[in-house]
């Protein structure tokens, strides 16, 4: 299952992202916010991270107005490594090497065309497992 989250420069981008998913036959639970009416992201990052923490969903995706709030957010909790894509490239870069858990996206960055790109990106690249990227990955939870 996919925890997914945003606030409201985020909405728009989110109810399209849920579609697709759902397209695809991936479970996703939807932590909200549920409106564009003006909420503060720390909220959501925190639903969605704790969702991903504690096993209840494999991933998740946060989307705010830029991506960056609210992984900064997310990446303050024990357990997530949260990443901020712009591009397919960095996407599958941030799952082979990071093995990040959450995809952050900016609903003002990018539309929904590569959002959808990315996300699927995201969705279908596996972590390497290389004892270097493993290495890096624990000193990065130190």
């Amino acid at each position: 299952m996919i925890a997914i989250g945003c606030d409201h420069g985020g909405f728009a981008l989110k109810e399209e992202i849920i579609k697709h998913l759902e397209n695809r036959g991936l479970d996703c639970k939807d932590f909200g916010c549920y409106s564009e009416e003006s909420c503060d992201y720390p909220i959501y990052a925190r639903l969605v991270g704790q969702a991903v923490a504690n096993g209840e969903c494999e991933q998740g995706i946060l989307i705010c107005g830029t991506g960056l709030g609210i992984s900064m957010a997310a990446n303050k909790m024990e357990g997530i490594r949260a990443a901020v894509c712009t591009d397919c490239f960095c996407a599958e870069a941030t799952r082979q090497h990071n093995d990040a858990n959450i995809l952050c996206l900016g609903g003002r960055v990018v539309g929904p065309g590569l959002a959808i790109k990315i996300v699927d990106t995201f969705l279908d690249t596996p972590f390497s497992g290389d004892e270097r990227h493993l290495r890096r990955i624990n000193l990065i939870e130190q």
